[in-house]
Formats: C-alpha cells, sequence, structure tokens
C-alpha cells in the first residue's frame, strides 16, 4: 500500500513564500510520477504541478508557472511544493498524489489529470491573505 502524506500549509500574507512536503509511505517508491492539485471552496480540483519519475521532467498550471516549483527527493521518499510570490487566489487545499504505475513516459500532457493518479494525500490548507 502507498500512504501520503502532505505538511507545511498554514495562513501567509499575500507576496510571501511558503513550502508543501509530501512524504511517501511505501516500498517501491521509485518509478511512479508525481503530481500536486488544490481545491477552493465551491470549485473542483485543479492540477497544479507534475514531475517525473526522476525529477527532470516538470509540467505547471499557466496560473502557478514562474512562481511555483515542484520538485521531489526519491532517497528520501519525499515530493515538495515551493510557492513564492503568493496570492489571494492561491488559496485552498492542496493535495500530493502518486501515479501507482512505474512509467519513463513524461510529456508536457502527463500528470494534469486526476485520474492519472492512484494515491492521494489528505491534504494540507492554504490561506493567502490579502
Amino acid at each position: 500500500q502507498v500512504r501520503l502524506v502532505e505538511s507545511g500549509g498554514r495562513l501567509v500574507k499575500a507576496g510571501e513564500n511558503l513550502g508543501l512536503s509530501c512524504a511517501v509511505f511505501t516500498d517501491t517508491f521509485g518509478q511512479n510520477n508525481m503530481g500536486w492539485f488544490r481545491q477552493a471552496p465551491g470549485k473542483e480540483r485543479e492540477f497544479v504541478a507534475a514531475i517525473s519519475w526522476h525529477g527532470w521532467n516538470t509540467n505547471y498550471a499557466d496560473s502557478v508557472k514562474g512562481r511555483f516549483t515542484i520538485s521531489r527527493n526519491n532517497a528520501e521518499n519525499m515530493a515538495s511544493l515551493q510557492m513564492d510570490r503568493l496570492k489571494p487566489e492561491d488559496t485552498a487545499v492542496y493535495y500530493c498524489a502518486i501515479d501507482g504505475h512505474t512509467t519513463t513516459e513524461f510529456t508536457s500532457h502527463t500528470g494534469r489529470h486526476p485520474d492519472e493518479y492512484d494515491y492521494w494525500g489528505q491534504g494540507t490548507q492554504v490561506t493567502v491573505s490579502s
């Protein structure tokens, strides 16, 4: 089984930076793409960022490109999301997710849809005040 636990969410002011972490509890972490999504009240879950299994390739939503950075450390079974210059519209519950299938494929379209992922964390709340 795979379990993901996000941490780092809190209340910040607009313009501040914040880092989120995702700990992956599994015996087989490695060749799996990972992603971050977010869900604001009354809205659908939306794609934020995705990263290939080796960490060399990433995709971002247009709304966060240039401000957010996704990374991973396979040796420590961790993924991270660094969020800079936060805006009130970034307020949401942030979820990390992992594709349960091992894969070496990663294109500009990879990781953008929730159906690509098999395991999800419980989420961490990020609130950005204006």
